[in-house]
């Protein structure tokens, strides 16, 4: 089942429901396309109408955000839980570890993802990581290289960490030509697992106020949470129509 956010379908999973799609995709080995989705993404893909098709053509959509929960319940159709990226990688990384899947890590800062794979593989000593590589590509030539690399690495599960929706673009580009059966964004948690990043207290993340950390620890984040009223404004309207 899903609900329609403002034209955008997400899937109402929890974290259980997710973990069992990526084993299926594995088991199918066909490429899938899993896009984590918060209101700051819908409402950008309001005005944005390919960011739009790439959602709705999107294998899973989960529920990333405080802003999605809450619409999802305005409109009588509530999920049952967040389904964020960092929450989604790190129960794949414990799950990795028990069944051998093998994972490859694309994007952030140079350093960055092969530090959160140094930092895995200390709490998974089992996990398998096939390859790591940094979001800075600025040439035909880097990408090329870049592919090669993931294609050689033959990965079950790529995991881009480029920002939404840039890494969204990245996947639906790739997707098919790559043919990893799991692909999916993950913003900033290579930043997060790396321990650059400070992730909010557990409680803040409980009462969904994980964006008010985020916002005080990155207070260039400003601009980019205005989406987040006007996103809830769209939200209301839409109530009132039906």
């Amino acid at each position: 089942m899903k609900v329609n956010i403002l034209g955008a379908p997400v899937d109402r999973v929890d974290m259980e429901g997710a973990l069992h799609f990526v084993e299926k995709a594995i088991t199918e080995n066909k490429p899938k396309h899993i896009i984590t989705l918060n209101a700051e993404i819908i409402y950008q893909a309001q005005s944005e109408t390919e960011l739009m098709e790439i959602i709705n053509q999107a294998d899973l959509v989960t529920p990333d955000g405080a802003g999605v929960v809450w619409a999802s319940k305005e409109l009588g159709n509530p999920v049952p839980e967040r389904v964020t990226g960092i929450d989604l990688l790190q129960e794949i990384a414990k799950k990795a570890n028990a069944t051998g899947w093998r994972l490859f890590f694309f994007g952030a800062a140079p350093g960055v993802a092969a530090e959160a794979a140094e930092k895995l593989k200390e709490s998974y000593s089992n996990i398998n990581i096939v390859g790591t590589h940094h979001g800075f590509i600025k040439t035909q030539a880097d990408e090329d290289q870049l592919l090669q690399q993931i294609s050689e690495a033959k990965p079950h599960i790529l995991l881009v960490a480029l920002g939404a929706p840039r890494q969204e673009y990245w996947i639906k580009k790739h997707k098919e030509k790559l043919g990893i059966p799991v692909n999916i964004g993950v913003g900033g948690s290579f930043d997060v697992i790396s321990g650059r990043i400070d992730r909010a207290p557990k409680w803040m993340q409980k009462v969904q106020l994980e964006w008010l950390y985020r916002l005080i620890k990155e207070p260039t984040r400003f601009k980019r949470m205005l989406a987040l009223p006007k996103f809830m404004g769209l939200v209301k309207k839409s109530t009132k129509k039906s």
